[in-house]
């Protein structure tokens, strides 16, 4: 049983940044499919970012070049730095693992964007 706790989201000024974690117990990140997904009001949950066990990244073209995931050493937390941020960025952020042909998702944090 993989669980997950994010952190980290807030009300934050456009252009400002913040770092979302997801801390995980019974999972080493580095070794499993970890993504961060946003849900906006009204809007469907969108991938933000993923990355995979031999260390590949994706991000979403609307976050690309802003936006940077990581692990860290022990592989029990994954990160999100969020720079750059806009209106457009505001929505509930969860993380997410796929392990073993099963996905587990963190509650979500918040993040709000607005001056």
């Amino acid at each position: 049983q993989v669980q997950l706790v994010e952190s980290g989201g807030g009300l934050v000024q456009p252009g400002g940044s913040l770092r979302l974690s997801c801390t995980a117990s019974g999972s080493d990140l580095r070794t499993v499919i970890t993504a961060w997904y946003r849900q906006a009001p009204g809007k469907q949950r969108d991938m933000v970012a993923r990355i995979y066990p031999f260390g590949a990244t994706i991000y979403s073209d609307s976050v690309k070049g802003r936006f940077a995931f990581s692990i860290d050493n022990f592989g029990s937390t994954a990160y999100l730095q969020m720079n750059n941020l806009n209106p457009d960025d505001t929505a509930l952020y969860y993380c997410k693992v796929n392990k073993e042909a099963m996905e587990y998702w963190g509650p979500g944090t918040q993040v709000t964007v607005s001056s």
